[in-house]
């Protein structure tokens, strides 16, 4: 099939009898919700412009010669993950960054596990049929152009007693056999893109706990989301589609939605299953595996063109009332900042990138390991930033009605343009823009998914620190001045 287009996905979608809720209504058709076809079309423009910029953002399929996605690419030289790169460029640029969990997320995922499928399998060979099915559906996945959704994390219940797992009926496990199939039960968290995406992948968010008996809990798999069983339950909606797009130019589109899921007993056949009740293999595959460094490209990319969205939009809103001020400068100064350590820690790790087992090239780590933690306080503080330079101009903000009463614009142009003869109507986009960037729901929503969606700082510093961080250089340094100053000849 390859690549498909928006229209093609769509159709996709309406297809499938899933079971999804948004508050009251189990939804029957996410693409004609009031509440969730504006994202669902946000979506289908994702796929449409892979065919906008087909340079950029297809390649051959290596089996079929089908155009399918470049960020389904299994990199095998730096020259790759620099073409990578541009292709993932393409797709961010379509939300401004504002959509984390577009399909690019989970191609680049699975082409890195396929492409270290060596650890899927096991030292000892124990899980080479899950490895050997991984690898089939990360084809199929790319062939098919498939939207797929994960779940990684068990849900919070009681911070005491959620890292004891057996006997624990709330994680993920699994309950039972069939001829064809297993069959599983429990929560996870957070299905972002529930509602728009055709599958949902389940793989190790963490390693499991020193603990007898977890067996059960030791699983990957991928199926399709109106698969029996599966309860998909929405936040409430941070879509506003009733708004005019000059209202609400973000809200109204890029509400990719989140979602609680429910395993009532659902069978996972046979074929579908990564992953069986193999614990060590489960606590192997993502760390300190190239997983990191692999999605960190897709990630670090789509925050960098979030990052260059939020300067631009910063210094619109400066430019739009003449603020010249000093503590303007230097805010705007610190968002430039954020822009250009994130553009030159992308650049470094895609030059250092290196070969791994069986020819595949994945980025240096290092650049882009401290982005997982910094970029988690970055971006509450870009937010902080653009409400402080917006100031009071954010809530003075003619809406696109008030412009077009034919008493009220000449007023508006009279008292509330801007300065160096810019329109009332020009600086009420670029300020009504900034608020649904940081004041609207979907601007608390995604605050908040910034500062988790790849796991919080502190997190990260303690990763960092604990698997990653080369410690060799700083030891030699310490143990020359101790050495000094133990020679007192």
């Amino acid at each position: 099939m390859g690549a498909r287009t928006g229209k093609e996905f769509l159709e996709g979608l309406r297809g499938d009898n899933r079971e999804l809720w948004l508050g009251k209504e189990r939804v029957s058709d996410v693409t004609t919700h009031p509440k969730l076809a504006p994202g669902a079309h946000a979506l289908a423009a994702v796929f449409d412009r892979q065919f906008e910029f087909p340079d950029d953002c297809l390649m051959d399929d290596p089996e079929t010669g089908e155009p399918i996605n470049v960020s389904h690419m299994i990199p095998r030289s730096k020259e790759d993950l620099f073409r990578r790169h541009v292709g993932l460029e393409r797709i961010a640029e379509s939300t401004v960054g504002l959509m984390g969990r577009t399909p690019d997320y989970m191609n680049v995922t699975y082409a890195g596990f396929s492409g270290e499928r060596g650890i899927w399998a096991g030292a000892d060979g124990a899980n080479a049929q899950g490895a050997a099915n991984m690898v089939e559906y990360q084809k199929w996945l790319a062939q098919q152009d498939i939207s797929l959704t994960h779940t990684i994390v068990h849900p919070t219940i009681d911070r005491a007693k959620d890292q004891s797992f057996v006997g624990n009926e709330v994680p993920l496990h699994k309950v039972g056999e069939t001829a064809d199939s297993i069959v599983v039960r429990g929560a996870r968290i957070l299905s972002t893109l529930a509602p728009y995406a055709d599958e949902l992948a389940v793989y190790p968010g963490h390693p499991l706990p020193p603990e007898d008996g977890l067996e059960p809990y030791a699983l990957a798999f991928c199926i399709p989301m109106d698969t029996p069983g599966l309860i998909f339950l929405c936040r409430d909606s941070a879509a506003t589609p009733d708004e005019d797009l000059f209202d609400r130019p973000l809200s109204s589109r890029f509400d990719e939605q989140d979602a609680f899921i429910i395993f009532d007993d659902v069978e996972v056949p046979r074929d579908r299953v990564h992953i069986d009740s193999v614990v060590d293999v489960y606590n192997s595959v993502m760390m300190p595996t190239a997983w990191w460094p692999n999605i960190m490209q897709q990630t670090t990319v789509r925050a960098y063109t979030k990052l260059q969205f939020a300067y631009g939009l910063a210094t619109r809103m400066a430019e739009a009332v003449n603020d010249q001020t000093p503590h303007t400068v230097d805010m705007l100064g610190e968002l430039a900042s954020y822009v250009e350590t994130t553009r030159s820690a992308l650049l470094l790790a895609e030059e250092h990138a290196y070969e791994r087992a069986d020819g595949v090239w994945f980025p240096d780590g290092r650049p882009l390991h401290p982005m997982r933690s910094l970029l988690a306080r970055w971006f509450p503080r870009v937010n902080e930033i653009l409400i402080t330079i917006g100031s009071h101009n954010l809530l003075a903000t003619p809406s696109r009605g008030m412009l077009d009463d034919e008493r009220l614009r000449p007023l508006i142009e009279e008292f509330l343009h801007g300065a160096n003869g810019l329109g009332a109507e020009d600086r009420a986009a670029i300020y009504r823009l900034a608020w649904d960037f940081v004041g609207s729901s979907l601007g608390a929503r995604n605050e908040l998914y910034e500062r988790n969606y790849l796991a919080s700082a502190k997190t990260n510093h303690t990763a960092l620190h604990n698997f990653y961080a080369d410690k060799a250089r700083g030891f030699e340094l310490v143990d020359m001045m101790l050495a000094a100053g133990r020679d007192r000849s």
